[in-house]
């Protein structure tokens, strides 16, 4: 199995180049992708009407009426709709490459649902499962992804040499598309644009095991392969152009109806109030100036603590009713240790042994500076 895509299409007055889009993206060679039209022209042309009855009758598209005009609502009001794991956005007059869906689909890329947890012979596999002796994921897969329509016991093996030069193929192919694209918004704009690319970090390595090489590829051919653009930082971009239009991104999220349902609601609201209570007390112990290191540790480490606990996987799993007590203590435990930091900063108590016991367990950013909490010009 691959994962399910979700593919959106805003329209709004297209005839022929919305035809043209839609037999491109459903020419697309990837096995588990629905496309949807959220379509707010008035009426269409004969021609056009007729070609969306007919794709829609057939099943190969879900083709929303609107009776109102807006890009932003129309994307949400497609999310709130869409069934995939993953979101494609994609204008109504575009034109994708071959295989433009297939990045993490391809068939040399590894399978990840078939797992040694459950192909391997029990006795063997016993002392690397659950305690009680069930059987689990053990994150190592032996398979690739083989082909369309196949069952997991069909799949053949991986052969990471093939998987890497796909991955090479795919970063070549998504370098060559931003330089078709940046050349056609410079013609347009007259100017050099931006194109920001973000995507939710767990896809590069876990459902897509080749992601790290593919941003890898992507790095080293964006620097030795091409002219056309140069990878560059937000910041750095807006020092050499200070002057630009300034826009509100509608709020939304990639969660249950495009909005944040998920992360606040009678399961979960409950952290709020110390959530936004922490983060105030982490701002004013940034304009503090320590006066040992142990202060400098003391206070790193609350920073620490607030970013895990703030981390919006505990909220949802306390909506979704998986492991409930593990994101409430977890939650809990990282708001105990900030307060308690808290509290021994501003009396001058910060426990030397219990802070490096801390700093063991809890050592994510080991940079970490906790004056990225200080307000501007404090």
């Amino acid at each position: 199995m691959v994962p399910s895509v979700s593919v959106i299409i805003p329209t709004y007055g297209r005839e022929q180049v919305l035809r043209e889009t839609l037999a491109n993206v459903l020419q697309q060679d990837y096995p588990n992708y629905e496309l949807l039209i959220v379509d707010q022209t008035a009426q269409h042309e004969p021609e056009t009407q007729a070609y969306l009855e007919q794709l829609a009758i057939e099943q190969k598209i879900r083709w929303f009426r609107v009776n109102w005009a807006s890009l932003p609502g129309a994307r949400n009001y497609g999310v709130r709709r869409s069934r995939g794991e993953i979101i494609v956005f994609l204008d109504d007059d575009v034109l994708l490459p071959p295989n433009f869906l297939q990045y993490p689909g391809a068939p040399e890329y590894r399978e990840f649902y078939r797992d040694l947890g459950w192909d391997a012979d029990y006795e063997y596999i016993k002392p690397y499962v659950m305690p009680n002796g069930q059987r689990k994921n053990t994150g190592i897969k032996y398979h690739k992804i083989t082909g369309r329509g196949l069952g997991l016991s069909d799949k053949a093996e991986y052969d990471p040499y093939w998987a890497k030069e796909k991955a090479a193929e795919h970063a070549g192919n998504f370098m060559y598309n931003r330089e078709r694209q940046i050349e056609h918004l410079y013609s347009i704009m007259q100017r050099p644009p931006i194109v920001v690319s973000p995507y939710d970090a767990e896809l590069f390595g876990h459902w897509w095991y080749e992601g790290p090489w593919f941003i890898d590829y992507l790095f080293r051919k964006t620097w030795f392969d091409q002219s056309t653009y140069e990878m560059t930082h937000l910041a750095d971009y807006l020092r050499k152009h200070p002057t630009q239009q300034v826009c509100r991104p509608a709020q939304s999220s990639w969660g249950f109806r495009g909005f944040h349902e998920y992360w606040l609601n009678e399961t979960n609201a409950w952290i709020y109030p110390h959530l936004h209570k922490a983060a105030e007390r982490m701002i004013n112990l940034s304009r503090r100036e320590p006066s040992d290191e142990l202060e400098t540790r003391a206070l790193n480490q609350a920073a620490r603590e607030l970013l895990l606990a703030q981390s919006s996987d505990w909220a949802f799993i306390m909506r979704t009713g998986t492991m409930v007590p593990y994101a409430v203590r977890r939650t809990r435990s990282h708001l105990m240790r900030f307060n308690k930091l808290w509290e021994d900063i501003l009396q001058a108590k910060i426990d030397s042994g219990w802070l490096q016991k801390v700093e063991a367990i809890d050592n994510i950013f080991p940079n970490i500076n906790y004056r990225v909490y200080r307000p501007l010009g404090s």
